[in-house]
């Protein structure tokens, strides 16, 4: 029997409260993390990410007060992420009541940092966010993929998307997953915000290149769009935002509309 898939909504908070952009850029409000935590536990939800998007530009730790109260009004599994670059920092985000601690930039900037996360705290505590971009400027050494009459290879960002690095997102998946990651939050800024589905391009290439757990984000704007990445690929999750904190769908609805398409869920 296969393992069920996950549906996670995620929490992306700056300045104490949820927001939403478009490319990771043009944020507007969404609502309390607290109060969204709590309902979207109560329908269901597998998994909460929290995501605290603005920490690692901001050269700051996550807010620990917010992290606290989240984790009391909720019941599953939860991921947090946001600046986080030693020990330390994983440390108290996973004292706050976090289940696993998400890092992109700080595992960028020092990668022993991952195998040293899991030696401390085992790997499955241990999230690598990598938020990727199509880059049409195609060069020797790069994964190369095509859709239409365009070629394209998927670039690494890091500091919320603000930054790229030049490093190929299809190898530092599977270095990352050497290095000790559980488990990986990818996101296509390419997708982010716009509803219009995920890069299945992008997920699927991540799932098949490694063997821990991929989650695919960015993009999702209805029902159907979760359904398609888990028909197309064999991603394990699917976060999405948008569809959560306006209220076009609920969480239990989006899970009982895959259990009706032969996706199994936990309902």
């Amino acid at each position: 029997m296969s393992l069920t898939k996950r549906v996670i909504p995620c929490l992306d908070v700056a300045n104490g409260r949820v927001v939403k952009g478009l490319h990771f850029e043009s944020i507007k409000d969404a609502g309390d993390p607290v109060l969204l935590a709590q309902k979207y536990s109560n329908e269901g939800a597998d998994e909460l990410v929290f995501l605290d998007i603005t920490a690692s530009q901001e050269q700051r730790e996550t807010i620990r007060s917010l992290v606290s109260k989240v984790a009391q009004v909720i019941d599953i599994p939860f991921t947090v992420g946001g600046g986080v670059k030693t020990l330390q920092h994983a440390r108290d985000i996973l004292l706050c009541g976090a289940d696993k601690v998400a890092i992109n930039t700080g595992a960028v900037k020092n990668p022993q940092i991952i195998t040293d996360l899991m030696n401390l705290f085992g790997r499955q505590c241990v999230v690598v966010a990598i938020d990727a971009k199509r880059n049409y400027d195609v060069s020797k050494g790069k994964n190369i993929f095509s859709e239409g009459d365009k070629k394209f290879w998927f670039e690494l960002f890091i500091y919320g998307g603000k930054k790229e690095t030049g490093i190929d997102v299809i190898e530092w998946a599977k270095k990352v997953q050497d290095l000790g990651a559980g488990e990986i939050l990818l996101t296509s800024i390419d997708r982010d915000g716009t509803k219009d589905g995920y890069d299945l391009v992008l997920t699927k290439a991540i799932v098949d290149a490694v063997k821990i757990p991929v989650v695919a984000s960015g993009g999702c704007g209805q029902p159907s769009h979760m359904l398609d990445v888990f028909k197309k690929t064999d991603v394990d999750a699917a976060l999405a935002a948008s569809i959560f904190h306006y209220e076009a769908h609920s969480v239990d609805r989006v899970k009982e509309f895959l259990r009706e398409n032969d996706v199994q869920v936990r309902l």
